[in-house]
């Protein structure tokens, strides 16, 4: 059954500002909807992933529901590092109790909920979240404690992330939070909003979003996959899309179809972008709103 998600929905009325806890468990569940995204899970099939599908993720995304509420909250009250680091151990425990075991959403954890908590900030004391504010506040708040938590060249890595940054010299999700997240501000955010303005389709505005950030980062995910060739071959032929129009063509939804079943071909999953475009829908949910 096709979601409805393919559909194009329209642009929200405005309102006010919505709970980050609640709206940070509806952008991942509107990455996870979003199809065709090339190797990754969505309603219509598993990607290039056999150990998961769109259950694992609804299982995980269960599980999460209380997590990015207890995180935006500890950043309302101006929580430090270490409380909000604890909060995050928990919910991946719990993450890999729903799933057997399986990662799903590590990276959600760490990048979205760190998002929330500064969301949570700004909203507790009646603050815009206009602009890069969100993650000025993350560096505000919190940077300092992030890179002291950075392991050290001598500690065994303990996740995959951690050994493709050592191994390929990549900065991975922790870099990105401490620069205030420009994959987010810089790429998937501008094209998110300037596809919608010309279009008014969430669809679209939310795959060129992605395969701008594909096209430009240093995926971990895809270089755990394929290595540099991988990631390469990724970035390449989302190159190609976005300076051939992307969605804005009629023929995007073949192109796109077309990457999804080259990388299911060479198992490559870009999950790091994926996790990109969650937190891109959040902070647009905030500021749209």
């Amino acid at each position: 059954m096709i979601p409805t998600q393919i559909a194009c929905p329209l642009r929200r009325s405005r309102a006010r500002i919505p709970d980050p806890g609640r709206t940070a468990v509806r952008a991942l569940y509107e990455e996870l909807a979003l199809y065709p995204k090339p190797g990754l899970v969505s309603p219509v099939d598993a990607g290039s992933h056999s150990d998961m599908n769109m259950q694992t993720f609804l299982r995980s995304l269960f599980a999460l529901r209380g997590y990015f509420r207890e995180i935006s909250a500890a950043g309302a009250a101006d929580a430090d590092f270490t409380t909000l680091n604890a909060l995050g151990r928990t919910a991946e425990a719990r993450m890999l109790t729903a799933t057997g075991g399986i990662n799903t959403h590590r990276g959600a954890v760490f990048a979205l909920g760190l998002l929330a908590a500064a969301a949570g900030y700004l909203r507790a004391r009646s603050e815009e979240l206009d602009g890069q504010q969100l993650g000025r506040t993350v560096v505000e708040r919190w940077g300092a404690a992030i890179a002291a938590a950075t392991p050290p060249a001598h500690a065994a890595p303990s996740s995959n992330g951690e050994r493709v940054a050592r191994r390929y010299g990549a900065g991975g999700a922790r870099a990105e939070a401490l620069a205030g997240f420009p994959a987010i501000f810089e790429l998937a955010l501008p094209a998110l909003q300037s596809t919608l303005a010309a279009t008014g389709c969430l669809r679209r505005a939310r795959m060129q979003a992605l395969f701008v950030t594909m096209a430009r980062l240093e995926d971990t995910n895809l270089l755990h996959r394929g290595g540099t060739a991988g990631l390469a071959f990724v970035r390449e032929r989302a190159q190609r899309f976005v300076a051939r129009g992307g969605t804005l063509c009629d023929d995007w939804v073949h192109e796109a179809q077309a990457l999804h079943e080259a990388c299911v071909a060479r198992r490559l999953s870009p999950g790091g972008s994926a996790d990109v475009l969650a937190a891109t829908c959040f902070v647009h949910a905030l500021q749209d709103a």
